[in-house]
């Protein structure tokens, strides 16, 4: 059996089979003395292997592989191409996967939750855990601990965000003396730390300390909607190119944003909504994903008229407000109802928009890791 063979037999197979490979591609071009010198060595190696004598076999595997190099030179720089041309395949299949099947996705905000959470921020007051911990949240549950002290008494000036490879994403908080950084977007220090311009701060006390808990990070099915047109209750990706409301206040240059929300509605149908509960075609549809954020319970809210300051949306403000899918687009809402700036806002998603169903979290690996449901 193969894996019993002794190694210098393996050895000599592959030798032989890459010189007579060499000799049926090359024997046209190579000068006679080195195709003389192969075809000998090698009728050498397989009288060795049929006597079976490892120190002959040794011997004429090592002087085949000796004018096989000759014939057939490695060229400068081989190994760098090898790895680079590797490289570039494996590019050129992620790639393909992205456009084509599985694109990964990170929950930017908490318009989702609790079905899928974005960066949030907790302060505490208690010492950061060991660093064996802090690494084990990290990888676990996407959490970083943060502990940034002020160096004198001074005060906040401004904030700014900072994006390092399109990816890491952290906050320069600016005083009048120096500038900190914290490892957290510009909304989690603002809103959960409450830093802000104006704040006074003390020699020797945190300025931040606490943990942010990164977004949730899917992937997104491309494909299915090639067979099947997005259906009520699903999670839903999609593009905001056209959507003026969203378009207005993105800076230019920025190109379209990705949103995901519920798909609560498709064209043709109207909506209403009377707190806590959404009323489909005048009925409340038994999608279990939608009677789970009417439930009110585990975390969820139900569906609302108003954002959480108070303010009516432009569309289905009011219990009595009805509002009929135009064709051909679909109503996106998120299941965060009163934190969520989605078609009650913004209005329908064209459907040439979709670009996916939220498929899989793949991390963190603690929560809501999983199929999404």
């Amino acid at each position: 059996m193969l894996f019993l063979t002794p190694r210098y037999r393996k050895e000599a197979k592959l030798v032989l089979r890459a010189a007579r490979k060499l000799l049926r591609y090359r024997r046209d071009i190579l000068p006679d003395k080195q195709l003389i010198g192969l075809r000998e060595a090698i009728t050498r190696l397989e009288v060795a292997m049929r006597k079976n004598s490892r120190e002959d076999i040794t011997a004429s595997t090592e002087k085949l592989h000796g004018l096989f190099d000759q014939a057939a030179p490695r060229p400068p720089l081989a190994g760098l191409r090898e790895n680079t041309e590797v490289i570039l395949v494996a590019l050129v299949i992620a790639l393909g996967v992205r456009a084509y099947f599985l694109q990964p996705f990170k929950i930017p905000t908490g318009s989702m939750q609790p079905t899928l959470y974005g960066v949030t921020g907790t302060p505490t007051v208690d010492p950061l855990p060991s660093w064996p911990v802090r690494v084990a949240d990290f990888v676990l549950r996407g959490r970083t601990w943060i502990d940034v002290t002020a160096d004198a008494d001074d005060s906040v000036i401004g904030l700014r965000e900072v994006t390092r490879f399109h990816f890491f994403t952290s906050t320069e908080i600016i005083t009048r003396t120096r500038t900190y950084r914290v490892p957290a977007p510009l909304n989690v220090v603002r809103t959960d730390f409450k830093i802000y311009p104006g704040r006074p701060l003390t020699a020797g006390q945190p300025i931040v300390r606490g943990h942010a808990d990164s977004g949730d990070q899917l992937f997104v099915d491309k494909i299915s909607y090639n067979f099947v047109r997005p259906a009520p209750g699903d999670v839903f990706v999609f593009r905001t190119t056209g959507i003026r409301r969203i378009e207005a206040g993105i800076a230019p240059g920025m190109g379209s944003q990705y949103y995901i929300k519920r798909l609560a509605a498709t064209g043709g149908q109207t909506l209403r909504i009377d707190p806590p509960k959404l009323y489909v075609d005048g009925q409340v549809p038994e999608l279990p994903s939608l009677l789970r954020v009417m439930s009110c319970q585990d975390g969820y809210a139900g569906y609302s008229n108003s954002s959480a300051g108070g303010g009516s949306f432009p569309i289905l403000g009011s219990p009595e407000t009805e509002y009929t899918v135009p064709r051909a687009s679909y109503f996106a809402l998120g299941d965060n109802s009163y934190h969520s700036s989605d078609s009650r806002y913004f209005g329908p998603v064209p459907e040439q928009n979709v670009v996916g169903r939220g498929l899989v979290v793949y991390w963190p690996f603690v929560g809501r890791w999983g199929l999404i449901n």
